[in-house]
């Protein structure tokens, strides 16, 4: 009964135990999904909280940049996400869409003069992708050139793709355009990229004719100023009175700097400084030429038209299987070739060519050498001198031109050689000279030769002038290969080079008006500037006006001179 009695109380005792149990787990059950639903909703609080900052912190942000942009824009706020497509054109003017032209209208922004937008790249990588960070928040400024393009597109030219997109241009590129006001610039700092630029003669009138095509400037932007085939880049180091300004009808100071030494080299050609009476070498390649420039000053001119001296340009090749060409020009043609030039030598080895006065198109100034590799690689060394004429040559030529005109009566012509000897001993010298010399049979020849010489002398069969043996073959790929001309025709040297010089559309000829050089072109439409003796690009660009110094009238550039004598009876 005992046994009974305490399994019954052990059996309650077991069961309310468990009951407590149950209750304490419950409990805590309770007590920890009170925690959490009070973590939950703290959470949630706090991501409210957070989004009503950021919404507030977005809407400041939108707020001040609505500002900044009514600011920038003096009351007009324009801003469009296009997506960028490249066009082929000159300068700085993108296309916008129609869409635009109706919002800026509305806003009067063409009532505040030239139209000047601020164009940056949108940043589209991921925030854990961030290599290209730096490219994505490029910016720099425009013009507009009109607002043809596709709703939601913007047409960007090479000079802003080149300085929004430096390394390669995106799949799908978006920039911001926004429109801004932009003060006129008084003063640049531009520094070419690549060495060469200050030998372009006039090359400040030069970068003024590609700054024609800008509206805006932009520090840290790269400018493209292209002259003939040449292509040269110039970095915007310092604008004033801003970081970016207008260069729309204002007059800018450019100050352009040396080269940058640490740039890369190019293929670009470039003029090797050469001082009179010293020796420079180098090495050309076959078909590549190495180009160096000298300088005659006017006491050096001075001297050379007095007759006393001559320059002498002198190549010594240094290895025996290698040849070179030598061709020499006067700027403003900054690279002769064999196209273009003024004087060359085709001697095989070592060459030399001497200029005096009398040389046509020679005076003072600046001179292109140009060493062209005709065959192999050759070592060589150049050098250009002023050198004295001989007193005994000029004696031994003053005393050959007399002997010529006039011959002694006590001389008798040699039938075989036709030179005047004296009649006491014309025997004794025919019966040698026939012996020993040959007379070359060629038609307007007429070359005494020694009969172990007979072998070497040979004619051009194209031009009929004589030549040693080993110099005929040169004298046929250099003078009577026929060369193409860009423009299509096909000529042989000598009549190419007077092609190239004075009739080609293609040849590249320096502006009267503007100083550039660029291409000659057809003739000029006008019958008028046809007389003038104007090309087709001069006629069109002295057709801009300027106001004349004596009376501030606007007059057509190539009209100036006529209205100043004219009006002003100036000569």
């Amino acid at each position: 009964m005992d046994f009974e009695l305490r399994r019954a109380r052990e059996k309650l005792e077991k069961e309310q135990r468990d009951r407590i149990q149950k209750a304490k787990l419950k409990l805590e059950r309770e007590k920890k999904a009170k925690q959490e639903a009070i973590r939950q909703r703290e959470a949630i609080e706090a991501v409210q909280r957070a989004r009503r900052l950021d919404a507030a912190q977005a809407q400041a942000k939108a707020t001040q940049q609505i500002e900044e942009e009514l600011l920038a824009g003096r009351g007009v706020a324009f801003s469009r996400v296009l997506e960028a497509v490249p066009y082929e054109g000159a300068g700085d003017k993108i296309k916008l869409p129609p869409s635009c032209f109706t919002e800026l209208s509305d806003q009067g922004a063409f009532d505040k003069g030239p139209l000047h937008f601020r164009v940056s790249v949108v940043h589209q990588s991921s925030p854990s992708d961030l290599k290209d960070a730096e490219q994505n928040n490029r910016t720099t400024h425009a013009g507009v050139l009109e607002f043809t393009a596709d709703d939601g597109v913007v047409g960007l030219p090479s000079h802003i793709c080149s300085n929004l997109f430096p390394a390669e241009f995106p799949m799908v590129p978006m920039v911001e355009v926004c429109y801004v006001w932009l003060p006129k610039g008084t003063y640049a700092k531009l520094q070419p990229v690549e060495a060469g630029f200050s030998d372009i003669p006039n090359h400040k009138a030069v970068l003024e004719t590609s700054l024609r095509q800008h509206a805006t400037l932009s520090e840290g932007d790269v400018l493209t100023v292209n002259h003939g085939v040449l292509t040269y880049h110039l970095r915007v180091l310092e604008l004033k009175p801003s970081s970016s300004v207008s260069v729309l009808e204002t007059d800018i100071e450019v100050d352009v700097i040396g080269a940058d030494p640490t740039a890369e080299s190019t293929s670009q050609p470039v003029l090797h400084p050469l001082v009179l009476g010293k020796l420079d070498s180098g090495v050309v390649a076959e078909g590549s030429y190495v180009y160096y420039k000298f300088q005659i000053d006017d006491h050096n001119w001075g001297r050379l038209t007095l007759g006393d001296a001559e320059i002498e340009v002198k190549i010594e090749s240094e290895n025996q299987d290698g040849d070179t060409d030598l061709y020499i020009s006067r700027h403003p043609l900054l690279f002769p070739t064999q196209h273009q030039h003024s004087w060359s030598s085709h001697d095989i080895g070592s060459k030399a060519l001497v200029l005096s006065s009398r040389d046509l198109g020679l005076g003072p100034g600046t001179y292109s050498i140009g060493i062209y590799g005709f065959k192999g690689t050759t070592k060589y060394k150049v050098s250009v001198n002023i050198q004295e004429k001989s007193k005994s040559r000029i004696g031994l030529e003053a005393f050959s031109v007399s002997s010529t005109l006039s011959a002694d009566a006590d001389t008798v012509e040699c039938e075989n050689c036709k030179h005047y000897i004296p009649s006491r001993s014309i025997a004794l010298h025919e019966a040698y000279c026939r012996r020993h010399n040959i007379i070359c049979q060629h038609t307007g020849c007429g070359v005494v030769l020694r009969r172990d010489e007979v072998k070497n002398h040979v004619h051009c069969e194209e031009c009929g002038l004589a030549f040693q043996k080993e110099e005929i073959e040169k004298h046929k790929k250099v003078f009577h290969a026929p060369l193409t001309c860009p423009c299509g025709i096909v000529l042989e040297k000598e009549r190419m080079v007077q092609h190239q010089s004075l009739e080609c559309p293609l040849r590249l000829v320096t502006c009267r008006f503007c100083g550039d050089m660029v291409q000659a072109g057809s003739s000029a439409a006008d019958v008028r500037d046809r007389l003038r003796g104007l090309t087709q690009h001069e006629s069109v660009c002295g057709s801009r006006t300027a106001p004349c110094d004596s009376c501030g009238r606007s007059v057509m550039l190539k009209d100036m001179d006529i209205h100043q004598v004219a009006v002003h009876q100036k000569n």
